[in-house]
């Protein structure tokens, strides 16, 4: 008999999703003999028995799509919520999934997702993840679709910006998506040519910022550009998140646990205009013009590059392999040009965040970018 196969993706969209739906479903279908059932808006379909087949037909033409055909949305099958009510339907997921008589679930999807899966596969589903995410933040693969062209975008924009900073003489401040994990601000900083990128891995002082600004001045350059990760904190921020995570931490009694998260809540919401403030701050210090832009979601749409589409193709047709072999509960990571499935349990949880010595951040100090924390 054929293997019944779900599909769904879930988090957040990238460019890259189709390319993977598609490499799975057909690899599977044209060497496996698998038949393919996708399930609308991630997890929430899943519960709610939402289906598409996935016949050849609905897969041609999507490699070049950006989005993705099933949709997706951040529910999570343990909270999820259902009128004014947020309740756990991890039941109703379970009873989907054997209604349908399936072998496997593949869950394409960032951290949240492989959080989502691992939960599943404790509930006895076979299932098989695939990592996505413009932020490049997914542990235990080298790369995530979705980065390359996300970075690209970036990169583009950056580009761009130089031209209206140099005729006006301005500091332009570009806020992008990041907000654990710098690598879109770092790399996109570095191939753009940024004076100043600000990633949350490294705590800045603005005055160091400013610093490297006005030294630009005094060469006769008369523009700078700043790039800097939405999750990014001054090094006072950081350490007054620091505290609250120990304190909450430490609490021992449920009250005190409740008044810590509570106060950690508040700090990420007040920190949501940190961009705006430091423009400001930029241009008091500096006493030069400056500018703010937000590319928010513009960084997640479009066209995958052909990097992302070749990652998502070779990571999407080894998952196939990968159910035909009966392989279960890992997620399907890149490693060089090959691919390794990891367990499920050493993924879920953990980030992939931009170590303080790594290659990129080595880079970028000696062509001369200031990261925020020395002068």
């Amino acid at each position: 008999m054929k293997k019944q196969i779900g599909i769904l993706t879930s988090g957040g969209d990238c460019p890259g999703l189709n390319a993977a739906i598609r490499g799975v479903a057909r690899a599977g279908q044209k060497h496996f003999r698998m038949h393919f059932l996708g399930f609308r808006d991630g997890f929430r379909g899943l519960v709610q028995d939402r289906t598409l087949e996935l016949t050849p037909n609905t897969l041609s033409g999507i490699l070049t799509d950006g989005g993705t055909i099933l949709g997706t949305s951040r529910d999570k099958p343990h909270k999820m919520p259902i009128g004014s009510k947020v309740r756990d339907m991890t039941d109703a997921a379970v009873e989907t999934y054997h209604r349908h008589h399936l072998d496997a679930l593949v869950c394409i999807g960032g951290g949240g997702t492989q959080k989502n899966a691992l939960r599943l596969t404790e509930e006895g589903l076979n299932v098989v993840t695939l990592p996505k995410t413009i932020d490049n933040d997914v542990a235990m693969t080298d790369v995530t679709f979705g980065f390359d062209t996300a970075l690209n975008t970036v990169t583009e924009a950056i580009d761009r910006l130089h031209s209206t900073a140099t005729s006006h003489h301005r500091i332009i401040v570009l806020e992008v998506m990041g907000h654990r994990a710098g690598w879109l601000a770092l790399g996109a900083g570095i191939a753009g040519g940024a004076d100043v990128v600000l990633i949350p891995e490294i705590p800045y002082d603005v005055e160091v910022a400013a610093h490297a600004v006005r030294r630009r001045t005094r060469a006769g350059k008369m523009f700078s550009i700043v790039v800097v990760a939405e999750g990014a904190m001054s090094q006072d921020q950081a350490a007054t998140v620091a505290s609250l995570v120990s304190a909450k931490d430490e609490a021992k009694k449920k009250p005190e646990k409740r008044k810590a998260s509570e106060q950690l809540d508040r700090f990420h919401r007040e920190h949501i205009d940190h961009t705006l403030k430091l423009t400001h701050d930029l241009e008091e210090l500096t006493g030069q013009e400056s500018r703010m832009t937000i590319l928010g979601h513009l960084q997640r749409g479009g066209t995958p590059s052909a990097a992302d589409r070749v990652l998502a193709t070779r990571l999407g047709t080894a998952c196939a392999e990968l159910l035909n072999d009966g392989t279960h509960g890992v997620m399907v990571a890149a490693r060089g040009d090959g691919v390794e499935p990891v367990p499920l349990e050493d993924v879920a949880g953990k980030k992939n965040l931009v170590p303080p010595d790594h290659p990129w951040v080595a880079s970028a100090r000696r062509v001369g970018v200031c990261l925020g924390d020395q002068i």
